[in-house]
């Protein structure tokens, strides 16, 4: 089930156009219509998100089979796949590199690594377009909103309620926070890339790789799933209008193919309208393919924040006239990927991850605070927010590309930190980690603890474990956690990929998901966030391939 919708379908990958440069197509090696099929789908699947469904790269290079590029001082650059060869290529992707790019010798055959070091080098297909007509034959209500009911039928603890993407499976978990026992999995898709709540905290939004989005109802004695919609053929972003007097009212979800926004109602998903975000980068060149990276709704306006990748391009889309839609244009930095609120709402902090930079968008003026340098590849989720002993509020990064974690000075309103002004828009302190790779960085205001993970690194003993930083001593060596070993599941030849610290919604205990492969038997590893003991280790036959987890409570109310 988790095949369907790829570009539309399975199938529809095998009829796609392949658009072969004559000048380098005689190079490439050949490739049978299976390979060929099986290359878009394993491409699909793994690839496209970091290097994009054209190969021109964002978080992960270019792998074009031929590129070329002026240098700043006019010497001309070229390269490409063509270049490297089958074997080179074989290498990268069996063992990854230290700039954030995963091993997939455990999770690809050796029959597969070479199928992919041989697609890569022919020119990329290229796959439809999906209009507002597209999503409107793609919609179903399966459960009207006067259907619905009127109120919740369980007894379940809402707000502490976990929503569990289970990848490779197409399916999210629903678990109780208080409990710790599933209370219901879901099929929603292929691949989950993120589930938010509406501003009631009734309903679970998600979106997968497969464009594919579902509106779950948790006010029903077991969760359902009300209506769903595809968006296009890959989308990696929901969010929900927030303000007062708007809750529920719409859905916005972002797609990378094709390069676009849609809003949805919030309470059917009925499609409304859609926006291309095709255009020109802050250099000036145009892109055919500016994907919408992340979104996220403001608290204090009628306004959704999108972030277009390539361009480097942050609108704030104003949703109180659909029919006559405002948005202003930020220019920052190229490859903007994601990230979240400082801690006093003001400021949207987000990753131009491959420009090495945060910028920081103050959504009451409607302009570009600050663009600060850091490591290599910065990767936040949301990012961490806490007060720092010498330097005040901070919001912090890890990194895909480099053993460290940045906290960023914030501005704040608040008279009590006007002494740390100076101090504003720098990176004012780096976390040592002890290897690159990291996806997410946690905290919580009930905390003495900051937690990083290192999922993407090649090394194991890293990529399975988790770091704990005491934020009244950050000097100190974090405290390293063995996921993996903590779980008490045996060792399998794929690595364990310890991810996503999220607390609940008390904020004293650290769920994390163990990543394991496809065929291998996974969980959720849950500490107490005091002792940093193992409180409880969920696992089942069902929970294959967990990521991302969203708190309820953490999710709506943007505590991170």
């Amino acid at each position: 089930m988790q095949k369907k919708g790829l570009f539309g379908s399975a199938l529809a990958l095998a009829i796609l156009p392949l658009a072969m440069s004559s000048a380098w197509a005689a190079d490439a090696p050949k490739l049978t219509a299976e390979e060929m099929e099986k290359g878009k789908l394993i491409y699909f699947e793994r690839c496209a998100g970091c290097h994009g469904v054209l190969r021109k790269g964002a978080t992960g290079k270019n792998l074009e089979p031929h590129w070329t590029k002026t240098a700043p001082d006019g010497t001309k650059l070229e390269g490409g796949t063509l270049k490297l060869g089958t074997d080179r290529l074989e290498k990268i992707i069996s063992y990854g590199t230290e700039g954030g790019m995963v091993n997939y010798d455990d999770i690809l055959t050796k029959e597969e690594i070479n199928l992919m070091a041989r697609y890569i080098q022919n020119e990329p297909p290229i796959p439809p377009e999906f209009s507002l007509k597209d999503m409107k034959d793609s919609w179903k209500l399966l459960v009207p909103v006067d259907k619905r009911p009127t109120k919740q039928m369980n007894k379940i603890n809402l707000k502490n309620v976990f929503a569990i993407t289970l990848r490779d499976a197409g399916k999210l978990a629903l678990v109780d926070g208080d409990t710790h026992k599933i209370w219901k999995i879901l099929d929603t898709g292929y691949a989950v890339h993120i589930s938010r709540l509406s501003a009631s905290g009734r309903y679970v939004y998600t979106v997968g790789r497969d464009g594919l989005t579902t509106i779950i109802d948790m006010f029903y004695e077991e969760p359902t799933t009300v209506a769903t919609v595809r968006l296009g053929s890959d989308a990696r972003s929901v969010d929900t209008s927030k303000f007062k007097g708007y809750e529920d009212k719409y859905l916005i979800g972002g797609t990378y193919w094709p390069p676009q926004y849609s809003i949805m109602d919030g309470e059917t998903l009925e499609p409304m309208k859609v926006v291309s975000t095709r255009g020109n980068t802050v250099d000036g060149d145009y892109h055919p393919e500016p994907r919408v990276a992340s979104i996220v709704a403001s608290l204090t306006k009628p306004e959704w924040v999108v972030n277009v990748k390539e361009t480097g391009m942050i609108l704030l889309v104003d949703y109180s006239d659909i029919k006559n839609l405002k948005s202003t244009t930020i220019e920052s930095a190229k490859f903007l990927h994601d990230g979240g609120w400082d801690a006093s709402g003001r400021y949207f902090m987000v990753a131009a991850n491959a420009s090495n930079k945060v910028a920081a968008v103050d959504t009451k003026t409607g302009k570009l605070a600050a663009l600060v340098d850091t490591a290599k590849i910065p990767h936040p989720g949301r990012g961490a927010n806490f007060v720092h002993p010498e330097f005040g509020p901070v919001w912090s990064t890890g990194h895909l590309g480099d053993a460290v974690v940045s906290l960023i000075s914030t501005a704040s309103d608040d008279p009590q930190y006007a002494k740390y002004k100076e101090h504003n828009w720098k990176v004012v302190q780096e976390l040592k980690m002890p290897g690159a790779g990291n996806l997410f960085v946690k905290t919580h205001p009930k905390s003495k603890n900051f937690w990083a993970d290192a999922p993407m690194n090649p090394e194991r003993e890293l990529a399975e474990a988790v770091f704990v930083f005491d934020k009244a001593d950050l000097k100190k060596e974090p405290v390293r956690l063995d996921v993996a070993k903590d779980s008490g599941l045996p060792e399998s030849k794929a690595i364990r990929r310890a991810v996503q610290p999220e607390y609940n919604e008390a904020g004293d205990e650290v769920w994390i998901s163990l990543w394991g492969g496809k065929t291998d038997q996974s969980a959720i590893v849950i500490y107490d966030d005091k002792t940093l003991k193992v409180k409880k280790v969920i696992t089942d036959p069902a929970i294959v391939t967990p990521t991302g987890k969203f708190n309820v409570y953490n999710t709506m109310h943007d505590v991170y």
